[in-house]
């Protein structure tokens, strides 16, 4: 959560969307670290969303950006993982036709581009399990929750 103050040497973004069920796990993620963040004075937490550009302004010059969001990596629902950008391999497909619609690798390239990329970026993906409108997450996936805090936590101290 920013709040005007100079930008910290680490965020978190919670990517996705609340109104798509496990969509929305990064926000949802983001949203128990809120309440913690007293425990984490040198880190920015930010529900980023379906930010898309906007997330090149909150990464720049940061020491370490960290994505987290659903994605379809072909494993058992509810599974976590931890990737860099160069292991990651974008299949989605965008219609171009507005500035929040954008692949978080073209973000992280442009970051590069401008000579503003974090020295570390780290993208922890959640294999969703229901991604039809709706506004709680799945069962598999809110259970999963204590293990994705947990996972989560400890990148903060690397």
């Amino acid at each position: 959560m920013t709040d005007g103050r100079a930008k910290k040497d680490i965020v978190v973004l919670g990517l996705g969307n609340p109104l798509m069920s496990d969509e929305g796990v990064g926000p949802a993620i983001i949203e128990q670290f809120y309440k913690h963040t007293e425990d984490y004075p040198l880190i920015d937490f930010i529900d980023a969303g379906t930010g898309g550009i906007s997330i090149l302004h909150l990464i720049a010059n940061r020491r370490k950006a960290i994505f987290i969001d659903c994605a379809y990596m072909g494993a058992k629902a509810g599974t976590i993982r931890k990737f860099g950008p160069r292991e990651v391999k974008s299949v989605k497909k965008l219609a171009h036709q507005s500035l929040h619609e954008i692949d978080i690798l073209n973000v992280i390239s442009m970051s590069k581009k401008l000579d503003q990329q974090p020295k570390n970026i780290v993208i922890f993906a959640i294999e969703p399990e229901n991604t039809n409108p709706g506004q709680a997450l799945s069962e598999t996936l809110a259970s999963g929750m204590n293990n994705y805090i947990t996972a989560i936590s400890q990148e903060l101290t690397l």
